[in-house]
């Protein structure tokens, strides 16, 4: 039976659209690929740069160097990583595209269109748009200007040395923010300062009017403020505490309800790195990552990069690096955000305190 010319011509444009679509994914795999491999080549450039600026004072800056390099590398990781996941999503898509093509090719050949085949696939089609909106190669970034910076004062630092030790945390102290706790988006069960850098569990539920940005049943709080641009850096004294979580949220994040997204590193919305009876874990859009880490830190520091689109947590007694989560971009206005977490039988009675870190 022969073709219909109607039936032959929508097998064919279906066939060119889906050859375009085709090409398009192959191409953004190729710039991805490009860009791991610039990422790869400049990641490897500043952590040779900085090696080399440490070969004079190597016997005083040995643990630095550690921590500075490890810094990078764990940055570059993560972009790396992100790019993965994408080049993983783009070869699934092209390869679900290369089988259709082939069943049309089939049904051309044979002169036996099949009618389900002659309509656009829109669940391709979706899928195909869905990857092409999110695996933008320069949204992936290492932060360039950061790296600079700890360049600049390793130049400076051979007649500072003693003074600038350790290096990140001269950067990191550079980006300080001073931020405060909103109580009007507090639990019940949560009395934050008046000066709002504290925020402490109590067993009394307290009443307050109804209120839509109000948390109910997770124990959060978030700052009153919002943050879309530049580098920011927080401290939060966490001493003698044995349950808590901290994070950066958009302010959509759910606050009602018994929903899993309410809490911290649950939802897309928000990522956190939790500390619960000696065990770490960081969180985002419900994936646990269990931090190979025992020590108790009395201070953790939360840095946010939004060019570089990452958030990076830091055990400040000793810079130990905790988690730093890739995002390639941020979508919205970040908060950070608190739970002190419940009494955990009378373990954790002690409050989580934002900290004034004095700018170098």
């Amino acid at each position: 039976m022969a073709m219909k010319p109607q039936c032959q011509d929508v097998l064919t444009k279906q066939q060119e659209h889906l050859k375009r679509q085709r090409e398009a994914v192959k191409y953004r795999i190729k710039k991805l690929t490009a860009k791991q491999t610039e990422i790869t080549k400049k990641s490897t450039a500043v952590r040779e740069n900085i090696s080399k600026k440490f070969e004079d004072i190597k016997r005083v800056l040995d643990q630095d160097l550690k921590v500075t390099l490890n810094q990078l590398e764990m940055e570059a990781n993560a972009a790396l990583f992100s790019i993965d996941n994408l080049l993983e999503k783009c070869n699934l898509v092209t390869q679900d595209i290369e089988m259709e093509l082939s069943e049309l090719n089939a049904q051309l050949e044979q002169n036996n269109p099949q009618e389900q085949h002659i309509k656009t696939n829109l669940q391709t089609e979706e899928r195909v748009r869905a990857i092409m909106n999110i695996s933008f190669p320069d949204s992936i970034q290492l932060d360039d200007y950061k790296s600079n910076q700890i360049l600049s004062l390793i130049n400076n630092l051979f007649l500072f040395i003693r003074a600038q030790i350790p290096i990140t945390r001269k950067v990191f102290e550079s980006y300080v923010t001073e931020v405060r706790l909103d109580p009007d988006t507090a639990h019940p069960n949560l009395v934050i300062s008046p000066d709002g850098t504290t925020a402490t569990y109590t067993k009394e539920w307290q009443e307050f009017p109804e209120s839509a940005d109000r948390f109910d049943t997770t124990l959060n709080v978030i700052s009153c403020d919002g943050f879309s641009d530049g580098r920011l850096y927080w401290e939060a004294d966490v001493e003698g505490k044995t349950y808590w979580e901290l994070g950066l949220t958009y302010p959509r994040i759910p606050r009602k309800g018994r929903e899993e997204t309410c809490w911290l590193g649950r939802g897309e919305e928000s990522w956190c790195v939790e500390f619960f009876n000696g065990d770490y874990t960081a969180w985002h859009n419900g994936v646990s990552h269990h931090l190979p880490i025992s020590k108790n830190f009395k201070k953790i520091g939360t840095y946010l990069s939004y060019p570089a689109g990452l958030i990076s947590f830091y055990g400040i007694d000793d810079q130990t690096h905790l988690f730093t989560f890739c995002a390639g971009r941020f979508n919205e206005t970040l908060h950070l955000a608190v739970c002190p977490g419940h009494d955990n039988e009378g373990s954790n009675t002690k409050p989580i305190k934002l900290c004034s870190a004095v700018k170098t």
